[in-house]
């Protein structure tokens, strides 16, 4: 190994890892970030944990004076699960982990992160959570609006049926019976909105490195981001 892999390796930089809903950007981030000892953001929670407190008191999306309200009284934090050996987010000190993740949560995310204060309240929190570097964060804005500086920029794709089955998975292990049609058409909705919305819309950022999953096994997608961390030329 030549010295510059060497000090490629042995930088400690920020991952940034955008996405499609579905193509294991969270999963996939999560193990990245324990084979390098980094801390993982999941920024999509920190969306979720915001729609599911304005799904609980009934916020008007559409009331700037009512979002902005409802902001000031939320707490977001992640903490470590030493029974799952994962990070869980806390809203206001309650885990909500699991809560976030149903099908009415999903169907509302999308217009929540459309609204440009809940935007710019969650990106200077997230902000700081890399100010030490070290992290990996996945989301839809992570390397073209949060750290457009990212080392390591990575874009996931894959096709719609097989992003449908991942997430169809994803809920029944937590309970939840779903028919696949209503995730696609819950995954294509997103899609239209999260790529369309005025405020920070999902894009591939210029210097990201493209991932297509659709025929990847988990472990393939995660070998392939450490392989880019040995890459010089990979990291900016």
């Amino acid at each position: 190994m030549t010295s510059s892999n060497q000090n490629t390796e042995l930088k400690t930089i920020i991952i940034a890892i955008d996405g499609y809903s579905g193509c294991g950007k969270s999963s996939t981030a999560k193990a990245v970030a324990a084979r390098l000892s980094y801390a993982y953001i999941d920024t999509g929670a920190m969306y979720r944990a915001v729609t599911l407190y304005f799904y609980r008191h009934k916020v008007d999306y559409l009331s700037k004076g009512q979002v902005r309200k409802a902001l000031t009284s939320i707490l977001l934090e992640f903490k470590f699960d030493e029974t799952t050996k994962s990070s869980h987010i806390y809203l206001n000190g309650e885990n909500v982990e699991s809560l976030i993740r149903q099908m009415h949560i999903s169907e509302r995310v999308s217009n929540v992160s459309t609204i440009a204060e809940v935007r710019h309240f969650l990106v200077a929190q997230q902000r700081l959570m890399g100010t030490k570097k070290g992290i990996v964060m996945d989301g839809r804005d992570i390397g073209t609006v949060v750290f457009p500086d990212a080392e390591l920029k990575v874009f996931m794709t894959a096709q719609v049926p097989t992003r449908a089955l991942r997430r169809q998975k994803e809920l029944k292990s937590l309970g939840q019976e779903v028919e696949l049609s209503e995730i696609i058409n819950n995954l294509e909705k997103r899609d239209l909105i999260d790529s369309t919305r005025e405020e920070s819309p999902l894009r591939k950022a210029d210097d990201a490195i493209e991932i297509d999953t659709t025929n990847l096994e988990f472990e393939e997608q995660v070998t392939k981001i450490l392989e880019l961390m040995k890459e010089p030329q990979s990291i900016a």
